[in-house]
């Protein structure tokens, strides 16, 4: 029988029940707006690699369009961290952070059929892609700048509610940096078994990233006016 694709399709439904619980009960402000955009696309992703792997749409169109979706997710990721270490303002320069996955996906658009699955398992699929070295440069980057931002911020002063928020988005920024880690410490062994399914595994390890900004989420949401639900929930006062 065909497994392939099966972690995706059950992290798929997760990060969907996530999601449409964070719709419902959390209050939408910057933060938590962000932080449903990213899971959403994380959610859209994980079916997009169970219909690629199980239902074998093999199409170069999409395996392109899940590269579209996850392009964005680390600028996503470094607006929301600016938007809590640095209060920014969503205006159109900052806009400008998103400007390499913009032009990613305007450049993907004339080489689609350059895009393929090369190979699927249970856990994760490999692709075939334009301007990988280039691509990962400036998806990494956006992470990397992340962390180094989350880490200044929790060094110094700052509320609680912020300081709290800080320390769970960066403890899941890690977390999904450990395969890209792992995968170019390999890279000097002449190892390339990790690095050429990089993106999709990060995205499986995202799924712990999701429910980290589902914390976050909650946190920051209040609850009868001065409680919020993750407290109401776990039974803190």
């Amino acid at each position: 029988m065909n497994w392939n694709g099966t972690v995706s399709l059950l992290l798929a439904c997760i990060e969907f029940l996530l999601l449409f619980n964070l719709l419902v009960f959390v209050k939408k402000d910057k933060t938590n707006t962000i932080a449903l955009i990213i899971v959403a696309l994380l959610a859209g992703y994980q079916a997009m690699e169970f219909l690629m792997c199980q239902i074998e749409l093999q199409n170069s169109f999409f395996p392109y369009f899940a590269f579209i979706i996850i392009s964005f997710l680390p600028s996503l990721n470094l607006i929301l961290t600016l938007s809590l270490t640095h209060n920014l303002k969503l205006n159109l320069k900052s806009w400008l952070i998103f400007l390499p996955a913009i032009l990613f996906s305007i450049y993907y658009t004339f080489v689609i059929p350059e895009f393929a699955v090369t190979s699927c398992t249970v856990l994760y699929a490999t692709y075939n892609y334009p301007l990988g070295d280039l691509y990962g440069f400036f998806y990494y980057l956006p992470i990397l700048i992340s962390i180094v931002l989350l880490i200044r911020y929790i060094s110094k002063p700052q509320e609680k509610r912020k300081k709290i928020i800080a320390r769970i988005l960066l403890f899941g920024v890690i977390f999904i940096s450990l395969p890209a880690l792992l995968g170019f410490t390999l890279m000097l062994f002449n190892n390339y078994s990790i690095i050429s399914a990089i993106e999709s595994i990060m995205c499986k390890f995202a799924f712990v990233y999701a429910i980290c900004l589902t914390i976050v989420c909650l946190y920051n949401s209040p609850f009868n006016e001065d409680r919020n639900y993750l407290k109401f929930l776990t039974g803190f006062k």
